[in-house]
């Protein structure tokens, strides 16, 4: 569209966003912390092996924002960008944090190894985003699931 009509658009692509209001309690993030909350094994439906991308959704907002106030620029309009922490890590490393920040090292995950026709590794260069846009993501994980796990305590009301 920016090409052929010359409209301000860019395009965005991001890691796997976490954070609170998230109820798909099938995803990584917030099943974990559930599980932890209720005292329960959380479930690993892969090998635990899997890496991806994490990426904290107030990055992920931010970052979005960012793209759109500078679309009237010539290195940014008809562009894709990708938006990661750059930090990639699999499956059992997130769940280890969280299990760390959670303090809940009795509970060790269930890992069913039933995955299957997933990519194995993806995650994503945000280069093109630090150089052109001069973007970087202000949360660390540990900082974005400390959030995220304070959101859940509250919605699912269990104290600490």
């Amino acid at each position: 569209y920016h090409h052929t009509y010359g409209l301000p658009v860019a395009i965005a692509r991001c890691g796997n966003v976490y954070g609170g209001g998230d109820l798909n309690w099938n995803r990584l993030v917030p099943g974990t912390v559930r599980s932890f909350l209720l005292g329960e094994r959380p479930v690993i439906r892969s090998d635990g092996e899997y890496v991806r991308d994490y990426f904290f959704v107030e990055d992920a907002a931010r970052c979005y924002i960012h793209l759109a106030e500078r679309l009237d620029e010539n290195a940014v309009a008809g562009e894709a960008f990708n938006f990661s922490a750059e930090s990639p890590l699999s499956v059992l490393e997130v769940v280890r944090v969280i299990q760390r920040l959670m303090n809940s090292h009795n509970l060790e995950p269930d890992v069913r190894d039933e995955a299957r026709g997933e990519i194995r590794s993806q995650y994503l260069s945000s280069a093109k985003a630090r150089s052109v846009l001069g973007w970087r993501p202000e949360f660390t994980l540990e900082q974005g699931l400390e959030r995220t796990i304070e959101w859940y305590r509250a919605f699912l009301e269990v104290s600490e």
